[in-house]
């Protein structure tokens, strides 16, 4: 009988000791509020950011993997430069939309303040960035690799997008950003060897249509 107590008494104190140490784990994770402002404060103080990326579309039963490099610079400039499919492109001059893909019979322009496209989410890091602002219904939740995944919905999206998720690392870089469409659709971007404040010069971000090509201004979303 004491032989069973002490055995009992043992687990009860191991037991303990497991609780205690796994409060201040707990008690460590940042909120969704922290979580929020230290992505905010990372990308504020940058002027321009270079990043590879993959993107994979997965709806309408079909798969599809792009992939390339990211550029970007304050105010409003953004170009997502493929390799695969090589030449095609997608740039905001912080005038306009611009959309290509080599072979293309037009070249298509949109007004940026009337964009609705999967890549402009990213838009909000080219500005000042507020994460609680631009997403509703935030919230937290941890992720493999020691990340945590930032969902919401981004305003003005409401009709495009039902889920926006951002997976962030402890320090607020942005690895990886999942999308979701009305109709179930997904399309995940990730991004992969990131250089803050790279040299990116001004020109990268003018976009010359190709000799022969119209541009055709297309018509904003409904």
């Amino acid at each position: 009988m004491r032989r069973r107590s002490f055995v009992n008494g043992g687990l009860l104190i191991a037991a303990g000791f497991f609780i205690a140490a796994t409060i201040p784990a707990q008690q460590s994770l940042p909120t969704t509020h922290e979580m929020a402002q230290r992505v905010d404060r990372r990308y504020d103080q940058l002027q321009s950011l270079k990043s590879g990326f993959s993107e994979r579309y997965a709806g309408l039963g079909m798969t599809r993997t792009e992939s390339g490099t990211l550029f970007m610079r304050k105010p409003g400039r953004m170009m997502w430069q493929y390799s695969s499919p090589a030449g095609k492109i997608f740039l905001l001059d912080g005038k306009y939309a611009w959309f290509y893909a080599e072979g293309d019979a037009q070249v298509q322009r949109i007004p940026a303040n009337e964009l609705d496209d999967l890549r402009s989410p990213l838009r909000f890091l080219l500005g000042h960035t507020q994460l609680e602002k631009e997403l509703t219904g935030l919230t937290l939740a941890p992720a493999p690799n020691g990340c945590f995944t930032l969902t919401g919905l981004p305003k003005g999206q409401e009709k495009r997008v039902t889920r926006l998720a951002l997976t962030v690392t402890v320090a607020g870089a942005i690895n990886a950003i999942e999308v979701e469409e009305p109709d179930g659709a997904i399309t995940r971007f990730t991004f992969t060897g990131e250089q803050p404040n790279a040299a990116i010069p001004a020109e990268t971000f003018h976009f010359a249509p190709p000799a022969g090509v119209p541009v055709v201004d297309a018509m904003p979303p409904v």
